[in-house]
């Protein structure tokens, strides 16, 4: 169930859309459920730094845990001006957004060093429309691209997130913060909503 949507879909905008170096710098906009993966597939490719965002000051806790090295609370300010700050004026190399807001796809854009990659995850309304300064775009060889499902091949893809798994490198039981049995479901949206859950499963009894 993990493997299957946001773990394939985070870690292989790293693995695979992004082709993160080791020793890169990495923003992650919104650590939910397909963002922590992000975070996951940054610490696989032993990233120097991982900057972790979002609004809900739970799910920094969590992101903290699978490996982000700085959290920021959206809410306290201007998230792209605190990671060019903490990053001495550079930006980073690769910046994600896990959220579908144009808004966090621009600042993902904006928080870029010079040659950095941004890498837009989540799905955004139909009419939404992204706003980059052009002159970033050349000056800075700077890139916005998307990514879906991870650009993943699942036939040998599921295998491989199986094997960092099984080798202890990939953390899919930390991921799961509560089950809930199928008449609590509308209990697990509300817990999700309200920010409180990296993941939460739904348990089926025959």
């Amino acid at each position: 169930a993990l493997i299957g949507c946001a773990v394939l879909t985070g870690v292989g905008a790293v693995l695979f859309t992004a082709r993160a170096e080791p020793g890169c710098t990495v923003a992650v906009f919104g650590v939910g459920g397909v963002g922590l993966n992000v975070v996951q597939g940054a610490t696989l490719v032993n990233a120097a730094r991982i900057f972790a965002i979002d609004t809900h000051p739970r799910k920094l806790e969590f992101a903290r845990r699978m490996g982000a090295t700085d959290a920021i609370l959206a809410t306290d300010g201007d998230p792209v001006r605190e990671i060019v700050a903490r990053t001495g004026g550079r930006g980073v190399d690769y910046a994600f957004e896990a959220i579908g807001l144009p808004e966090t796809m621009a600042q993902a854009f904006a928080c870029l060093a010079k040659g950095g990659t941004a890498v837009a995850i989540g799905v955004a309304p139909t009419e939404a429309q992204v706003a980059v300064p052009a002159r970033a775009l050349v000056y800075g060889e700077r890139v916005l691209r998307g990514s879906f499902y991870g650009s993943a091949r699942p036939r040998t893809d599921f295998g491989r997130m199986v094997d960092l798994y099984l080798a202890g490198r990939l953390r899919l039981d930390d991921l799961v913060t509560r089950t809930y049995a199928l008449e609590a479901i509308d209990t697990a949206f509300d817990h999700l909503a309200a920010g409180e859950l990296a993941r939460g499963l739904i348990r089926f009894e025959a």
